[in-house]
């Protein structure tokens, strides 16, 4: 543990960024995952609100530096290749 007062609240801030950061990431997670449920179950309109969600959660942590933007380009193609798989 650090005894310098700044080091401290270092430690502070950035342990509380990173919880931040886990619950952008996590909620990104669980957006991808609920859209690939409703193209497993064929629900067309659902899979589109779900496809909104997913997107904007990918856009948002790629804009607070949690994942690389080409990273977040690929899951939304990949997102885009499935639903359009499923509307045809």
């Amino acid at each position: 543990m650090p005894n310098i007062k700044s080091a401290i609240k270092r430690v502070k801030t950035s342990e509380a960024n990173r919880q931040h950061n886990v619950q952008y990431k996590s909620a990104m997670r669980t957006a991808i995952k609920s859209f690939n449920t409703k193209v497993e179950e064929k629900d067309v309109d659902g899979a589109k609100a779900a496809f909104i969600a997913a997107t904007k959660k990918v856009d948002k942590a790629a804009t607070k530096g949690l994942i690389h933007k080409n990273k977040a380009a690929h899951e939304k193609s990949r997102l885009s290749k499935k639903l359009n798989t499923l509307e045809a």
